[in-house]
């Protein structure tokens, strides 16, 4: 086993001796606020009525704490791809030790997956480990209301923080969005494990400038395109707290903008949480120069519906309700609905009422949720669905041990599993050449170089059978913050300034050398790599992050996982592919959605050791009204001599709008496993608002008579099947 980071028995025994001393729960204070019999609203109006205007300041910060009451609430905590406790970010404790939590791929990896179910259970899993480091009298450190996921879109691979998205496409990216945060906030709709804070509203996509950038589009993309995982993480996915992001949209920054109440609030039903990203108060004065100062800035950001602030605020604030820029009832207002959340989490429950209250506070001896088997199986299965094959001329893959005496693992930092800004600390790490040579077995010799010196990385595998390279970002640009030196590289902060692989030179150097070579683009982003395309015979791709990273990898190579990873963002064959950075406009040719390009690879694509046929795409009705929904179903069969997943992908075009349309839109997929001759009926609903376009004279979703063509396949451009659905009349839908 990989080395462990801590010690599972002294925490079981710290546990145990401090279990019987916690302060039994909360003693129950005979307020109407605690009374669980009562209704949210009463409580809530309650609590409200028993704090002072000073203590209503305070709970617009992280953990407030008000001792007079025994009241004291949740902080917030990282959690894009694992509780982050930890990692390079230092998200831990203070002057303590990281604390071990459990680390999946980056969330650009988890996209990759296609696999709803399975973001659930990752974030049931988060939600878990965040309830026990904070209820644990041991540790009593970070909290329940979750940073996670992100739901901003990767519409440009040059944004620093692609790796923090799981796609180009809005109703992939919700699905997923909606997943992940009903399995971290749980199945109880009256309380939650934790709260999902999706972040950042709203087209933050850019990392230059982004303190004081504008990112313009208007409202039809708004509704269609930018919004969409938000609103299904609102209406679909429960989630009930979100961060405004640092930018402006449309000149306005959007921790002040209007749409947080006139869209967010009223529409999608979001009375719970909104924050402000880190500092965000200070720049909407330094750097969007929109107030004179922090008093000003506090109070519009109040009125606008921030009700938590990640900044310095409480002078400022406290001065404004002074000097009456704000009041109290818009104090009150604010407050009602970041106290909901806090309600939802029972933090103002008695004991015995929270369901989750007990986690953490067992000392029945069971592992804690990062040191049980279930969640390493969790990871390796998560790490398995994200890697993507991108080309296997020949059946190059899967290779056969049988066949191989040497193997050279080639690349830099392949004995190492790099973790991003925010990642906590996993337990245990498995690197690539730990994979492989686990995998290889004892009758394979695998040597090893990390690429700095080209002339051994070659030596190397000229002797060898097979040379593996592993080339791709670092995480962190192995840098400083706001650095970059690699080019292609970027982080939070740093866009990429070109999407071409430096490292494939690395790759053509060995290749030279050794024409049975593999490449393994480990990368955050995709890559430019049109030569490894045209001269390779096998391409793997895979995120970053994960601790079983070579475990993952190494099922995949030797053919004891068959991969069908899809990928999440097109890749473009080159820099000359992109529009410029701050273009918001879609339709101008950006994603597969309006891109007239041919790109490297296509949105939805991924490789597979199997073949699988689509036969007979069937709609439960010919003809439909605006109002129906429709059941589109297709066969799937695997046709090839292995078992293997694929992800049924279903596209709509419109034949006969009156508006400029995508040319092909994702409306549906299902991720499925095949045994070799099986077959599978899929089918998927298919609704009117899926068909409707945003009418912004009407401010209304409408939906319009006219053909509409329904295509299914295995990638966005590999779609056998189709049927024409005849949308028999027009439809609007008000917000």
């Amino acid at each position: 086993m990989p080395e462990r980071w801590y010690s599972a028995k002294s925490i079981f025994l710290l546990a145990l001796l401090c279990v019987c001393l916690d302060p039994l729960l909360r003693a129950q204070v005979d307020y109407p606020f605690r009374d669980p019999k009562l209704g949210d609203d009463a409580r809530i109006a309650d609590l409200l009525g028993r704090l002072t205007l000073a203590e209503k300041v305070t709970l617009m910060s992280n953990a407030p704490k008000f001792e007079r009451l025994k009241l004291q609430f949740s902080g917030q905590v990282e959690g894009l791809h694992g509780l982050a406790l930890g990692g390079p970010g230092g998200w831990g404790p203070r002057g303590r030790q990281p604390l071990p939590t459990t680390t999946f791929p980056q969330e650009k990896g988890l996209g990759n997956t296609w696999d709803p179910e399975l973001m659930t259970k990752i974030g049931a899993l988060e939600g878990q480990e965040a309830r026990y480091y904070y209820q644990n009298p041991v540790f009593s450190f970070g909290g329940v209301v979750v940073r996670a996921p992100n739901a901003d879109l990767s519409r440009d691979p040059r944004w620093g923080r692609t790796e923090e998205s799981m796609g180009e496409d809005p109703y992939l990216v919700g699905t997923m969005v909606v997943a992940f945060a009903k399995g971290l906030q749980g199945p109880d709709s009256k309380h939650w494990q934790a709260a999902s804070l999706m972040k950042h509203f709203l087209a933050n996509e850019n990392e230059e400038k982004r303190d004081s950038s504008s990112s313009d589009f208007d409202e039809r993309l708004f509704r269609e395109y930018y919004s969409v995982p938000f609103r299904m993480g609102f209406e679909e996915g429960g989630s009930r707290a979100v961060m405004a992001a640092y930018n402006s949209w449309n000149g306005t920054p959007m921790m002040i903008h209007p749409v947080l109440k006139d869209v967010m609030i009223k529409e999608w039903g979001n009375d719970g949480l909104i924050c402000t990203d880190g500092g965000a108060l200070g720049l909407l004065i330094s750097s969007h120069k929109t107030f004179p100062d922090k008093e000003k800035g506090s109070a519009a950001a109040v009125k606008a519906g921030i009700n938590h602030f990640l900044d310095r605020y409480q002078d400022d604030l406290t001065k404004a309700l002074k000097d009456g820029l704000v009041a109290e009832a818009d104090m009150d207002a604010a407050l009602k609905n970041l106290l909901r959340v806090y309600l939802k989490l029972g933090e103002m429950d008695p004991p015995g009422v929270d369901p989750y209250a007990n986690i953490g506070k067992s000392s029945d001896g069971t592992a804690p949720p990062w040191d049980q088997a279930s969640s390493r199986e969790l990871v390796r299965k998560a790490t398995d669905e994200s890697i993507v094959l991108l080309k296997n001329e020949k059946n190059t893959l899967p290779l056969d041990r049988n066949k191989l005496k040497t193997i050279a693992v080639i690349g830099p930092w392949t004995d190492q599993v790099l973790l991003d800004w925010y990642s906590g600390t996993p337990p245990y790490a498995v690197s690539i050449l730990q994979g492989i040579k686990e995998s290889a077995g004892k009758g394979v010799n695998v040597l090893y170089s990390d690429g700095s010196n080209v002339d051994e990385a070659k030596d190397l595998a000229r002797k060898a059978d097979l040379a593996l390279v592993v080339v791709g970002n670092h995480p962190t640009c192995n840098a400083g913050w706001n650095q970059c030196p690699v080019p292609s590289n970027g982080k939070e902060s740093v866009d990429r300034k070109t999407i071409v692989l430096e490292q494939e030179e690395l790759v053509k150097a060995v290749f030279a050398v050794n024409p049975h070579t593999i490449e393994v683009l480990r990368s955050s982003f995709p890559y430019a790599i049109v030569w490894s395309q045209q001269n390779l015979p096998a391409i793997v791709h895979m995120t970053l992050n994960s601790q079983e990273e070579g475990h993952g990898l190494a099922d995949v190579l030797f053919g004891d996982y068959s991969p069908a990873g899809r990928l999440g963002q097109t890749w473009p064959t080159g820099d000359a592919q992109l529009l410029p950075m701050m273009d918001y406009n879609l339709l101008h040719g950006r994603t597969y959605l309006y891109s007239k390009e041919k790109p490297l690879y296509p949105f939805g694509f991924g490789l597979s050791y199997t073949s699988f046929a689509y036969e007979g795409l069937t709609l439960s009705a010919p003809k439909a009204n605006a109002d129906a929904t429709v059941q589109v179903s297709v066969r799937v069969k695997n046709t090839g001599k292995r078992a293997g997943d694929e992800v049924v992908q279903l596209y709509v075009q419109h034949l006969g709008s009156k508006v400029e349309r995508p040319q092909i839109e994702l409306k549906g997929f299902r991720r499925i496993h095949l045994e070799p001759g099986g077959m599978q009926a899929v089918t998927l609903d298919l609704k009117p608002r899926d068909l409707a376009y945003w009418d912004t004279a009407a401010h209304a979703w409408r939906v319009e008579p006219e053909p509409v063509r329904i295509l299914a396949g295995g990638s966005s451009d590999n779609l056998p099947v189709q049927a024409t659905l005849e949308v028999t009349s027009s439809g609007e839908y008000k917000p």
